[in-house]
């Protein structure tokens, strides 16, 4: 359990980590970012609803209980890295870029499984405390 729950956090605290540096990016005027995104083709309020549910998602997960609130978090995590991911690959973005991209998918999938490994576990335990 404890080897489990150490992966999970850590997996977890990376990319709730990235999440919120990219949302509060969102929010500020660096005109380097501005100039980098430029090519993606997005409105600035794309990027500010974007940062919004990011950081609600931040939220969700980070919250005690509200299993189904957590895998919408996941599943909207998991559409904004692939849609960033395929979006730099269509504008031409170096390979190499777009590559990185996929660490933070291999993150939050990992996240995401051990999430579900310590829900078992959990599970388990209080139906071997029961009996």
């Amino acid at each position: 359990m404890k080897k489990i729950n150490i992966i999970y956090w850590i997996t977890t605290g990376l990319i709730l980590a990235m999440m919120l540096y990219s949302a509060i990016g969102s929010f500020l005027d660096n005109p380097e970012a501005a100039k980098m995104m430029a090519p993606l083709g997005y409105k600035p309020y794309v990027f500010h609803f974007l940062a919004v549910a990011k950081i609600l998602g931040v939220i969700a997960i980070l919250t005690p209980g509200f299993p189904r609130l957590k895998e919408w978090a996941y599943a909207g995590f998991t559409f904004d890295l692939l849609g960033a991911t395929y979006s730099e690959y269509a504008t031409g973005f170096p390979l190499a870029q777009v590559a990185f991209m996929f660490i933070f998918i291999a993150l939050l999938a990992c996240s995401y499984i051990f999430y579900h490994k310590k829900l078992k576990l959990k599970a388990a335990s209080v139906k071997d405390a029961a009996v």
